[in-house]
């Protein structure tokens, strides 16, 4: 059995989010200027977890995973399985609540990327082959031809990070309305294996991580829309 993890997202050089084993693209305008279509998606804070035809993966693919918060994407898997044939599903698990609860969430897996054999498909390719899974993709921030001006490119992508998720981001210690965890911006046409570094690129908000190594023994399901009393408008 063989199944490739998904890699490294790189940080842009202004992504105050990093920690000491993340990478960093310096060269991100280098790339990012050539492309003609870009999208920026919302980071959610959850687990990248990928549907292939071995299985349900965590971020290892050294096995498939067992754990109890993807038992829900396992349901899912046997049903698609035998259709999958060489595609692979990456998505954010957010079953289980992290650093932020989420008040609006329809669902608990949102596709961000597909991969067939050494391809990473085009965002459009993402968004058929998830309607086909019947899967929701990551919020939509911004989609179009990227502003040729580094400094107003980044000044735009630090205004989005200062808003509030699609699905009514909370912080889990202090209980207060919080802003979207990051963006991510990828080109949204279809790229090689080895290129994602090159094609992907990632701003993750300071201290974003509020878990600890004992969070898999205090773990708590994050509830759907339907589930909550009160929603946040």
């Amino acid at each position: 059995m063989e199944s490739r993890k998904y890699g490294r997202t790189y940080h842009f050089p202004f992504s105050p989010g990093t920690t000491s084993d993340d990478r960093i693209q310096h060269d991100y305008w280098h790339y990012l200027s050539q492309m003609q279509d870009v999208v920026h998606t919302e980071k959610l804070d959850g687990e990248n977890n990928c549907l292939n035809k071995y299985g349900v993966f965590a971020r290892s693919h050294a096995a498939p995973t067992t754990s109890p918060w993807t038992s829900h994407l396992r349901q899912r898997w046997e049903a698609i399985k035998h259709d999958l044939g060489d595609l692979e599903l990456f998505g954010e698990n957010i079953y289980a609540i992290h650093s932020i609860e989420y008040q609006q969430i329809a669902h608990h897996f949102y596709v961000f990327a597909v991969r067939h054999h050494d391809q990473w498909l085009s965002w459009d390719e993402v968004c058929f082959y998830a309607a086909a899974f019947d899967f929701p993709v990551v919020p939509i921030l911004w989609r179009g031809n990227p502003i040729k001006d580094e400094l107003l490119f980044k000044q735009s992508v630090l205004a989005l990070t200062q808003q509030q998720s699609a699905f009514a981001s909370i912080d889990v210690q202090t209980k207060n309305v919080c802003t979207i965890e990051g963006v991510v911006s990828r080109d949204a046409n279809g790229f090689g294996l080895q290129e994602l570094g090159q094609h992907v690129f990632k701003y993750v908000r300071k201290c974003h991580v509020k878990t600890d190594e004992h969070w898999t023994r205090n773990w708590k399901r994050a509830r759907l829309i339907y589930e909550h009393k009160n929603t946040i408008p």
